[in-house]
């Protein structure tokens, strides 16, 4: 009887392998050969589950998109049963630090679908590069929930803060990328900007 393919999870393999490629190389350089090799499949089996390389670029962006989401979610789970509003919103920004190799091939690989998303529409319609005010909306939400429970400094605009607090995120993750700075140091960066709207004591965690 021959064996039964998980379609889905072959799917998978070929966008992980996709973004192990890209990660080294960079995305604009990778090319479906270059990722059957990597996945260690054949051309033609890449092809029949993607057709075209923008199917694979745009499935590889969906990968990354709900990767993520993951990564945000273990970050919450670690933060124990009933995280408050400023654990919560420590886990968004955190997770999107490029900390571990996992991570850094998170920022290398959305940073490169950025760039190429500014000349090509197909990926820029795309909702995780077309929408990036859905995390804000979630950062924001978090942030007012803290100010409805007296947990932030008088004066905070939630919705200021939250795209400021992403807009640093996104650029401390760059910095650390290319060697500017340490993870610590962006941590520290962004524990500060927390430490100045949430007010200090029990809490405020």
């Amino acid at each position: 009887m021959p064996k039964r393919v998980d379609h889905a999870e072959r799917r998978t393999e070929i966008a992980e392998a996709l973004v192990r490629v890209a990660a080294r190389r960079g995305l604009h350089t990778v090319g479906m050969r270059d990722v059957a090799a990597e996945a260690g499949v054949s051309l033609r089996l890449v092809q029949y589950y993607f057709q075209t390389k923008e199917k694979l670029l745009l499935f590889g962006l969906e990968h990354l998109a709900e990767k993520f989401g993951e990564r945000v979610s273990a970050r919450v789970r670690a933060a124990g049963d009933s995280p408050g509003p400023r654990a919560m919103v420590e886990a968004l920004l955190m997770a999107a630090l490029p900390t571990d190799e996992e991570s850094r091939s998170f920022h290398h690989v959305y940073t490169s679908y950025a760039v190429l998303a500014v000349n090509d529409r197909a990926l820029a319609a795309q909702p995780f590069i077309r929408n990036p005010d859905a995390a804000e909306h979630a950062l924001t939400s978090l942030i007012r929930q803290a100010q409805e429970a007296a947990l932030l400094e008088p004066g905070v605009d939630a919705q200021l803060e939250a795209s400021g607090l992403l807009a640093m995120s996104a650029g401390l993750g760059t910095s650390i990328l290319v060697g500017q700075r340490s993870p610590e140091s962006a941590a520290a960066v962004l524990e500060h900007h927390l430490n100045r709207i949430f007010r200090t004591g029990d809490g405020a965690d």
